[in-house]
């Protein structure tokens, strides 16, 4: 009961403080307020493009591995000239993963390139076009809205059909269905039989919506493949972890390129895990920047406190006597006061939060592609930091006021 008596005497004190001096208060706390918007804002922001980055990483599986040319970097040293002399990925190395792997439960083969595409008096500019192998959507994320997926056949004759994504449809075609038209790509037809679902863009600013999906046996026809950067995707088996399958996949590529124990492999396999770990080092070094801004602000807070904390005490010094000579023992003083402490920088931190919130809230109105999100650990941290720095700052005062005497203290005019 005395502790609950105590915050909430502590609690009005606080309140009284802002009322009588609001401009002195206010300006006390304003530190507060600065140095949680700081760090509460860095955090928010990279907290939510850290969740849409992953996100995005997320959507091609922490199960699949990309056999290329190129090697995956998040900084550091890149000896180009090396991997330069590489060649890229052929079909071959598909089928022979297929028929030795025992730990690939999926393995597609992709090229890309860029081409305009038609239909009608309507044409799209430098649009993605994928040639893809029949297992395509067995190992990477694919949802259609409309029609259907190219059949066995189709895709081993490289029948001219095409999936198109949701944006191709809307500006292509625009309030006509597409499945079952025939538009034009690299002047040959191609017949329209399904559209992906609409997804929107990521965080790096790609889309699969505004992509054109053909089998690789159309697309080796009307693309040079041998000056055309190549993938292998493949995915796991249940149960099987990337590091079993990255083992065997090196072994069936290095036999076949008939490369001697000594050499080095021609040949690179990346997972999303090295762009993750890149990121993750990334979004330390900005937090860490957050606190240092943020720091200088809080610790200027901590002095705005410390100073309304020995100002409030000297103001009721003759109280603190009249409570000592009723009995009140040195940590209910102490405790007191400290508690005072605590709420008036709660109160500064609170209003860093708030101010936070409305511009999430506004951001978020203006349809930008990062979703911001003031999550409820930031919420936390933002009210702890407070009442931590809070507790630091008022502990002198309030050891002070507990350490009067109260004779003296009563003797006070002040």
């Amino acid at each position: 009961m005395i502790l609950f008596r105590l915050i909430n005497e502590s609690f009005i004190f606080a309140l009284q403080a802002i009322r009588v001096n609001k401009v002195r208060t206010l300006l006390s706390l304003l530190g507060i307020t600065i140095g949680i918007f700081s760090v509460i804002s860095v955090f928010t922001v990279f907290d939510s493009m850290e969740r849409s980055i992953k996100s995005s990483i997320d959507s091609l599986g922490d199960n699949v591995l990309f056999v290329q040319k190129w090697p995956w970097s998040m900084g550091g040293s890149y000896p180009w000239w090396k991997y330069i002399k590489r060649p890229e990925p052929q079909i071959k190395e598909l089928e022979e993963i297929q028929r030795k792997s025992h730990t690939v439960e999926a393995a597609t083969f992709m090229i890309g390139a860029n081409r305009i595409v038609k239909y009608e008096n309507n044409s799209i500019e430098d649009a993605t076009i994928l040639g893809v192998s029949h297992d395509y959507n067995l190992v990477m994320k694919f949802d259609l809205q409309e029609g259907r997926y190219f059949t066995p056949i189709e895709s081993k004759s490289g029948k001219n059909v095409v999936i198109i994504g949701a944006e191709i449809a809307d500006n292509l075609f625009e309030n006509i269905d597409p499945v079952g038209r025939k538009l034009k790509i690299f002047g040959r037809k191609l017949e329209v039989i399904g559209i992906t679902i609409r997804e929107g863009e990521n965080i790096f600013g790609d889309s699969n919506d505004d992509q054109l999906i053909l089998p690789i046996n159309f697309a080796r026809t009307v693309i040079d493949i041998k000056n055309t950067s190549t993938n292998i995707i493949v995915k796991a088996k249940p149960n099987i972890n990337n590091d079993e399958m990255r083992d065997e996949l090196v072994g069936i590529l290095r036999s076949l390129h008939k490369l001697k124990p000594s050499e080095e492999d021609d040949f690179a396999i990346n997972e999303t895990d090295i762009i993750s770990k890149g990121f993750d080092s990334l979004f330390g070094i900005v937090a860490a920047v957050g606190w240092i801004i943020g720091g200088f602000s809080l610790l200027v807070g901590g002095f705005g406190i410390a100073n309304i904390m020995f100002v409030s005490v000297k103001e009721r010094t003759s109280q603190i006597g009249i409570q000592k000579s009723l009995g009140a023992k040195k940590y209910f003083i102490l405790l007191q006061f400290l508690f005072e402490a605590i709420f008036l920088s709660l109160f500064g931190g609170a209003i860093g939060l708030l101010i936070i919130l409305g511009l999430v809230v506004i951001v978020n109105m203006q349809g930008m592609p990062l979703d911001l999100v003031l999550t409820q650990g930031n919420i936390i941290l933002g009210i702890g930091v407070s009442g931590f720095i809070g507790l630091i700052s008022g502990f002198i005062p309030a050891y002070n006021a507990s350490k009067l005497d109260p004779v003296d203290a009563m003797r006070s005019t002040f």
